[in-house]
């Protein structure tokens, strides 16, 4: 995350109502919630996750067991179960 000077982009009436309330403080705006994305949307990587839980849950279902999958995907016991028990 960058930090960028305030009188650099915000107006001057603006930076004078911030001041009421912070003096020479660094701040953090965040961003509004319909901007905000899930972690590994812009990346992929969420995607390849759901696609990997899919295929243990349905491994899980055709018989192979929790240690099995586990081993296979080289996650412990406790997040295979995580992962054939949730909704």
């Amino acid at each position: 995350m960058a930090y960028v000077k305030a009188t650099a982009i915000l107006p001057e009436k603006l930076i004078s109502e911030i001041q009421k309330y912070v003096h020479g403080e660094t701040i953090y705006i965040p961003k509004l919630e319909t901007t905000h994305q899930k972690w590994g949307t812009r990346s992929g990587s969420r995607k390849l996750i759901d696609e990997r839980n899919v295929t243990i849950k349905e491994a899980f279902k055709s018989g192979i067991t929790i240690d099995q999958l586990a081993e296979e995907y080289h996650l412990s016991i406790e997040t295979i179960k995580k992962i054939v028990y949730s909704k």
